[in-house]
């Protein structure tokens, strides 16, 4: 057995472990309402078997894989956003960009991919908005559709480039999308965890009340050390840059989700969506993600490329 497809089997044998301790959970506590755990447990079987099935597939279908989720998840977050009669055709453009900017990954052109939605795209927007000659309200609606497309088109296709960078193992970019992946998710449950046992002092109050200093640290810490085991294994990083690179996907994995959460505060909301039960929204479960993966993916392009 490959080493993915090992990771994976470890990935699904904790899975398997959680479901039995939320079965004798509800078995042994009936009194009390297990009802969110369980869905959280049965949404996240969901994700894994989509997931792996995507990092066990020809790259294409990978791609594809990772360019529907963007898909989804531009879409919700146009959904949270007032939006005007006048910018159906820019929203239209929006779409069209993201098969773009995954053949772009497909066919491993950094170059372009790197400035097609940041800067081409980042131009055509408003241009082709102006053709509608509706003004009101023209620089926050810009604002918010550029924002939108950053982070749920670019930002997060940087995990789908992980699979195509140069590599002697085929396997070696399906990795290290497991190893960010992975980490992003351990560095919120580590510090959420650290936060609700020691955490005091209120690092963010008026966005997250939840998040705490403790929490941080100690996530961060938890993440830093997760990585310097994993990294060496997994990775083409030596401990050292192993350790770095937990520290950076605990520091930038705490900002998406904080700023996530700013976001879904000025919009009004809680969720960013019902899709996944017992988590939210799409845009909920990669909030951590889309910053991680761009720092990561340069961290990685940088200094082992």
């Amino acid at each position: 057995m490959m080493l993915l497809e090992k990771s994976l089997a470890v990935i699904f044998a904790l899975l398997s472990l959680a479901t039995v301790v939320n079965m004798l959970l509800v078995w042994l506590r009936p009194g009390k309402d297990w009802r969110e755990l369980t869905l959280r447990i049965r949404t996240w079987w969901v994700i894994i078997i989509l997931f792996s099935l995507a990092m066990l597939s020809p790259r294409w279908l990978a791609l594809t894989f990772f360019a529907i989720v963007s898909f989804m998840a531009l879409k919700e977050f146009l959904t949270l956003v007032p939006s005007r009669h006048s910018d159906r055709m820019p929203l239209l453009w929006m779409f069209i960009a993201i098969p773009i900017n995954y053949w772009l990954i497909g066919i491993g052109w950094y170059g372009m991919f790197v400035v097609f939605i940041p800067v081409y795209v980042f131009l055509f927007l408003p241009a082709r908005m102006v053709i509608a000659g509706d003004t009101q309200g023209f620089l926050r609606t810009a604002s918010q559709l550029h924002w939108s497309l950053m982070t749920t088109v670019f930002a997060f296709s940087h995990v789908a480039f992980l699979l195509v960078l140069p590599a002697d193992d085929k396997q070696t970019g399906a990795l290290l999308v497991l190893f960010l992946v992975g980490l992003t998710e351990f560095n919120d449950i580590a510090q959420y965890l650290w936060g609700k046992s020691i955490g005091r002092i209120k690092v963010t109050p008026k966005v997250s009340p939840n998040k705490t200093l403790a929490g941080l640290v100690g996530g961060v810490a938890t993440t830093a050390l997760a990585a310097l085991l994993l990294g060496p294994i997994l990775t083409p990083l030596s401990w050292p840059m192993a350790l770095l690179a937990g520290v950076i996907i605990g520091v930038t994995g705490f900002c998406g989700d904080v700023v996530m959460s700013a976001i879904k505060r000025d919009i009004g909301v809680k969720d960013s969506g019902t899709l996944l039960p017992g988590h939210g929204g799409i845009l909920d479960r990669l909030d951590s993600l889309i910053f991680t993966a761009p720092v990561f993916f340069h961290f990685i392009r940088y200094f082992c490329y």
